[in-house]
């Protein structure tokens, strides 16, 4: 696997226990428990983790700076909303954080649905349109100065924003992950996105996605560096085939028991890119060589839709052939969190760097 290729992980950042299948552990979203998280993916080989979002869990960036503040090269991949955040706001505070990190920032926009009257959004029926303008302004403002702009959505003026992001060989500004498979959310990752994030769909899907984003960039006349691909994926990792088999087969026997209790977050609104995940499962419980598909019909939502099953070498293979496509981001998880960061980690990263 090229070398070129980044490994995350995912810290769910959630208020209740046992999220997806995690141990339920007292203070399991204490700064210290979190901490143990992010320095083990220090220690493991990881380069960082992404964070979720949504009203109702503690604020993502609070909980980014926290813990940036803990480590050292660990690179938080923090997912926002358009609407709870304004782009000069957002732009300034990522500037300080990317600043005081030494460029440990990355972003994951985010427009889905959400609790919007909880923090006072509003519609969001044109909500890609606004995501595009914020995305365009904020990166105006992190490599521009004396910024003025006066959008449908969003209008400043002679906005400098300080500290100034600094350039670093070739990164200009904090990456922009995107995900989405509505044809308004390809357009703005076509045009706006450094990097437009996959659920784990089958091979076939994702090239077809990328073949489908790589014409509208043309397209829609992309004025930025050529978008890149990423893969957000649960990978349930065993020692052996047989044990990660039975593994996987008794954890979706318990989901079917508790009706998906902890594995259904994303199922309140059924999103494009979400319903063609749960609709896997129709083709076959399990797709190309060992892409399970039974989680989603038990209350599997995003990552943990699908997931890729076996040993380290079985997964790694798979993985490659992702990479192959074109995919040089991976965001991979499984449950308990923390004894697969190790795991995965130890067993699975040394194969995909070698």
């Amino acid at each position: 696997m090229s070398n070129n290729s980044e490994f995350l992980w995912y810290i769910p950042n959630d208020v209740k226990a046992g999220h997806r299948g995690d141990s339920a552990v007292e203070n399991h979203n204490s700064l210290d428990t979190l901490t143990s998280h992010a320095r083990a993916l220090e220690e493991h080989g990881w380069k960082g983790a992404l964070i979720g979002t949504g009203w109702g869990r503690p604020d993502t960036f609070t909980v980014a700076a926290s813990l940036a503040a803990r480590t050292t090269t660990f690179e938080p991949l923090i997912a926002i909303r358009p609407g709870y955040w304004r782009p000069a706001n957002f732009a300034s505070a990522a500037a300080t954080l990317d600043h005081l990190t030494g460029g440990r920032v990355r972003i994951n926009i985010v427009s889905g649905k959400d609790n919007l009257p909880a923090y006072g959004d509003s519609d969001q029926a044109h909500r890609y349109g606004r995501t595009k303008e914020f995305m365009r302004l904020v990166r105006r403002l992190w490599t521009e100065e004396n910024v003025t702009s006066a959008g449908e959505n969003f209008r400043v003026a002679e906005s400098t924003v300080v500290p100034r992001i600094q350039v670093r060989d070739d990164r200009r500004h904090p990456k922009f992950y995107f995900g989405g498979a509505s044809e308004a959310a390809e357009r703005v990752a076509a045009t706006e996105a450094d990097v437009q994030l996959f659920w784990g769909e089958p091979l076939d899907g994702v090239r077809e996605r990328i073949a489908r984003l790589k014409a509208l960039s043309r397209e829609l006349d992309r004025d930025l560096p050529p978008l890149e691909f990423g893969l957000r994926i649960t990978t349930l990792v065993r020692d052996t085939t047989e044990q990660a088999w039975a593994d996987a087969e008794a954890k979706v026997a318990e989901m079917a028991r508790s009706k998906g209790s902890g594995w259904h977050d994303h199922q309140r609104v059924l999103a494009v890119g979400q319903q063609r995940l749960l609709d896997l499962h129709e083709r076959g419980d399990v797709l190309d060589d060992n892409l399970y598909t039974a989680p989603g019909k038990f209350g599997g939502g995003g990552a943990g839709t699908t997931w890729l099953v076996g040993s380290a070498e079985d997964v790694a293979r798979s993985l490659r052939k992702y990479q192959d496509l074109g995919i040089t981001h991976f965001v991979l998880s499984d449950t308990p969190y923390l004894a697969e960061i190790k795991r995965q980690g130890d067993q699975l990263l040394p194969l995909l760097r070698g």
